[in-house]
């Protein structure tokens, strides 16, 4: 039973540690907000400009490349539109780049929760021991002791760290969303900029006429 619990246990801590490396990897600010891309996107200043973007973007696969192709491909709409287009986007981005957090935040809560369970079976182990052997046997006190301690360090372990990733990521996460925002929004703003009214010249017209 001591080794079934183990096992559990290190099986936990596999996986929180590889999607603390996956998302480490997944979530770096390079890999979402390419430097080229947002270059791209600020160069972009007229209609001429959008076939350098789309090929920067094609060129460099990633979660702003995709929206600012979004945005691209619904110019010729109205602005509301392309904004909502847009936003449709933004959200399934950001739900792959949580992809993996809510695994970390499972480990978070399981993780003292195996803990406890193994601290509750060294208990029952101490306590059926000196059931049989009695206190003078002090072998059967300290494995029960034993085994009361490694559960609950290890529950600890597993936790305290994938707590850490998931914070951490999650923060990240929002931090990547609004400057992919942001980017997207002045784009939208240099693409959809107003151009000047004509003098309303109507009532002047009427005068002269009259």
């Amino acid at each position: 039973m001591d080794t079934f619990f183990f096992i559990i246990m290190m099986l936990t801590s596999v996986v929180g540690l590889t999607f603390i490396v996956e998302r480490g990897l997944a979530l770096r600010w390079s890999r979402v907000v390419p430097r080229s891309v947002e270059d791209a996107a600020e160069a972009c200043r007229a209609a001429g400009d959008r076939a350098v973007l789309r090929r920067v973007c094609e060129q460099t696969p990633s979660p702003l490349s995709r929206l600012l192709l979004t945005a691209e491909q619904y110019l010729d709409m109205p602005k509301e539109e392309n904004e909502n287009a847009l936003q449709t986007r933004a959200r399934q981005e950001v739900v792959r780049l949580e992809r993996g957090l809510v695994v970390l935040e499972i480990i978070v809560g399981i993780a003292p929760l195996l803990g406890l369970v193994g601290t509750i079976y060294g208990m029952m182990s101490l306590f059926g021991g000196l059931g049989e052997s009695g206190l003078s046997d002090n072998r059967v006190l300290a494995h029960g002791i034993s085994l009361i301690l490694r559960f609950t360090m290890m529950g600890l372990l597993i936790a305290i760290p994938s707590l850490i990733a998931w914070s951490y990521f999650s923060k990240k996460v929002e931090m990547l969303a609004v400057e992919m925002e942001s980017v997207c929004d002045e784009f939208l703003r240099r693409q959809y900029c107003e151009q000047p009214e004509e003098p309303v010249t109507t009532g002047k017209a009427e005068r002269v006429r009259g």
